[in-house]
């Protein structure tokens, strides 16, 4: 499943109310961290397809999501599991310790 795209307005049903552990990444065009750990978190959304949905929220177009998760730099990684955040982290991070702070979490 590829990464999906969400807005202010479809967070709470992509994110909040979905059935699987959903990891939210809050990004913007600009950012080059977030360019960086994009194509990673892409392939995990494939490789960890029915076990979790990735998703992007764009923070440029979608202030009120990130505003309400108090982010204040970007990236910044959010794990939800039955509407609630489990675990959350900044900063860009190689595939594998991004699938590992994944699995951990989940």
């Amino acid at each position: 499943m590829a990464t999906v795209a969400v807005t202010d307005e479809t967070f709470d049903a992509e994110v909040k109310n979905s059935d699987i552990p959903v990891v939210v990444d809050f990004w913007a065009e600009w950012c080059g961290p977030c360019k960086q750990i994009g194509p990673a978190l892409e392939e995990l959304s494939n490789e960890m397809e029915g076990q979790i949905k990735v998703v992007k929220v764009d923070v440029d177009n979608n202030p009120n999501s990130p505003a309400a998760m108090g982010v204040r730099g970007i990236p910044a990684l959010f794990i939800f599991k039955d509407g609630q955040v489990i675990s959350n982290r900044a900063g860009a991070a190689p595939k594998a310790a991004l699938q590992s702070w994944i699995q951990d979490s989940i």
